[in-house]
């Protein structure tokens, strides 16, 4: 009896930490672990409105950058949950460090001599439905211009005017 108890904890040990990372909205980003177990969880018959302050931007510019990381790992959380992606309305205002993160490949290839590692996120946020924008604000302090810009982000006044327009809209506020 031992050994079968034994025998059991040592498949569910492994099974556990053998556990690959889902992408169910996000393909290629913010990878999750389903945690079927889980008590608290999102509500899969709730309508989402989510703001995001995105400020960090990457040390490393041949990275992609965690905060815009997060935001595809919430979606994928989301859906992991329950929730129909159609449910989530996500506006994602970039500013400061993550002004860079969200510059099209010319402009990141002349700053940085390589094309933008988020590139490729950014393209898979907004076919996901996230509204992407810049302050425009953090480009000109850092005199960015806007053509310089992913044509999947769109300008904003400012990251502040962005997230209190959603915010009275009824969206909930996160800061990544």
């Amino acid at each position: 009896m031992k050994i079968l108890v034994t025998g059991f904890f040592l498949v569910v040990s492994l099974i556990s930490f053998s556990q690959k990372r889902v992408n169910p909205v996000i393909e290629n980003f913010g990878g999750i672990y389903d945690i079927p177990d889980a008590v608290v969880k999102p509500d899969p018959a709730a309508e989402y409105k989510i703001v995001i302050d995105v400020y960090g931007g990457s040390e490393e510019k041949n990275q992609i950058d965690r905060s815009l990381n997060n935001v595809a790992r919430m979606l994928n959380l989301h859906a992991v949950g329950g929730v129909d992606p159609e449910n989530m309305q996500v506006v994602l205002a970039a500013h400061g460090g993550s002004t860079y993160s969200i510059l099209n490949d010319e402009a990141y290839n002349a700053m940085f001599g390589m094309d933008n590692p988020n590139t490729p996120l950014i393209t898979e946020l907004k076919e996901a439905g996230v509204k992407l924008t810049v302050c425009g604000q953090s480009l000109k302090g850092r005199s960015i211009e806007n053509d310089q810009v992913n044509n999947n982000v769109e300008l904003s006044t400012s990251m502040l005017t962005t997230v209190t327009k959603y915010q009275l809209l009824g969206y909930t506020l996160l800061k990544f």
